[in-house]
């Protein structure tokens, strides 16, 4: 009964270490000891001109580049149209291959690019709004609904040409895809999987 007794004391102890440590990790992290100065990981972003957004993102979405928009697909086994391209060589596409898939990615670029666009300037509006102090909570609701929107139509654009670029590859060159690109395991590959 002691023993028992005793474990209980001892496990909520612990249980009170473990839920103050985070807390104390935290503290540390936004800025640590009373009349330290905090150090956010945002530092350096007020000077951004669109605070959302970096001058690399704002490229990215200028020039149609997918952004990690399309990993479901990728990872998943569903090669995009720029990355097949890319691998052409090494993946055996015959012309007709090479040719269908230059003309998908084409028109995911096309696609993608005027949304990208869009989503930079919905992001600019936005932002101008909390720089102005004229955003109120209707404006936001309108705001982030239309970035929403932009957003979800640019990531089924990137979605929408993994599965075609799928339908013209073989199973072998979808295979040989995820080994080019390190999604295959060494294990799945001894074992034929």
């Amino acid at each position: 009964m002691r023993t028992e007794a005793g474990l209980v004391g001892v496990l909520a102890l612990i249980a009170a270490v473990g839920a103050a440590a985070p807390a104390e990790a935290q503290h540390q992290h936004h800025g640590g000891a009373q009349g330290e100065q905090a150090v956010s990981p945002y530092a350096g972003m007020q000077a951004r001109s669109i605070k959302a957004l970096s001058e690399q993102q704002m490229a990215d979405l200028r020039a149609g580049r997918g952004m990690g928009m399309a990993l479901a697909a990728e990872l998943n086994g569903y090669p995009g149209p720029v990355h097949v391209l890319e691998l052409a060589d090494a993946l055996g596409l015959a012309p007709e291959q090479r040719r269908r898939i230059q003309a998908l990615r084409e028109a995911m670029t096309a696609k993608a690019v005027p949304l990208g666009e869009r989503l930079i300037a919905e992001e600019a509006a936005l932002d101008s709004e909390f720089a102005a102090r004229t955003v109120t909570l209707a404006s936001l609701e309108v705001a982030t609904s239309a970035i929403g929107r932009t957003q979800a139509a640019l990531r089924a654009a990137h979605l929408r040409y993994h599965l075609a670029t799928v339908e013209v590859l073989t199973q072998a060159q979808v295979r040989r895809y995820g080994e080019l690109r390190g999604y295959r395991s060494a294990d799945a590959r001894r074992q034929g999987g």
